[in-house]
């Protein structure tokens, strides 16, 4: 599923609307950063609790599709302004990581 579509359907809350062009192909859970550097697969729907400039980042660095901030958890005034300058797609939602891990599963499988 191409993250443009994605994002219209998933019910998330758009922080920071990035490029609409990346294919989506799995979904990768993670708060531990130096974790996530190493396995966040490109392509992915990472989903965290992390809000700061170090998780956009690590997105770029990884490639990954898009981040969404779950629990209800905020994006820090630094990290929007970098997930702005990097095009990077930050969604958030009030959920718990794992309901909003299996809704974004179950939506681009």
């Amino acid at each position: 599923m191409k993250l443009e579509e994605f994002t219209e359907k998933c019910g998330f809350e758009v922080v920071n609307k990035g490029s609409g062009d990346i294919e989506l192909t799995k979904v990768f859970c993670c708060d531990l950063l130096s974790f996530a550097m190493s396995r966040n697969p490109a392509g992915s729907v990472w989903v965290t609790v992390m809000g700061n400039v170090n998780t956009i980042a690590v997105a770029v660095l990884t490639e990954g599709g898009c981040i969404v901030i779950a629990e209800g958890a905020q994006l820090d005034e630094a990290a929007f302004e970098k997930a702005k300058q990097q095009d990077v797609t930050v969604l958030k939602t009030d959920l718990p990581v794992f309901e909003a891990a299996l809704a974004a599963h179950n939506l681009i499988s």
